[in-house]
């Protein structure tokens, strides 16, 4: 098995964990509509709130959040400077809402990708290039 086939196996696994949580109820939490329709395409069927679609401010998010009274939120932010602040912002003050926030398929994802993706909306492009690059890695060899 080759680095991209490893990868895709990994990435196929995070994703399998993430539809798992979500179908136990857990929110997912990400940047925007493009992130939820990332997500819509690769089988994720749960509750995905985009935090910063229709111009909400960061007190509008967590009074959302509240709203919803899950236990576990998935946070699942873009990988890029601000996403990694609002990640850890969003954390802190999930766990003083009581509220559980899992940020273990962030980080599984952001260690793997790289500097590959750099949001989750890329997650489905990078998918389907890797598997083409595993096309091309099997025919030429």
């Amino acid at each position: 098995m080759n680095a991209f086939e490893r990868k895709l196996e990994e990435i196929k696994r995070i994703l399998e964990e993430l539809r798992q949580i979500s179908s136990e109820g857990a929110l997912i939490i990400v940047e925007g509509e493009k992130d939820v329709k990332s997500l819509r395409k690769l089988g994720i069927e749960g509750e995905i709130l985009p935090v910063k679609a229709f111009g909400r401010s960061f007190i509008d998010v967590l009074g959302e959040i509240e709203q919803w009274r899950m236990m576990e939120v998935v946070l699942l932010m873009d990988f890029d400077r601000r996403g990694r602040e609002w990640t850890m912002r969003l954390a802190k003050h999930l766990e003083a809402m009581k509220a559980k926030p899992n940020l273990t398929l962030w980080r599984r994802l952001l260690s793997l990708t790289g500097r590959d993706v750099k949001d989750i909306e890329g997650l489905f492009r990078y998918i389907k290039t890797l598997r083409e690059k595993i096309g091309k890695d099997i025919l030429s060899s």
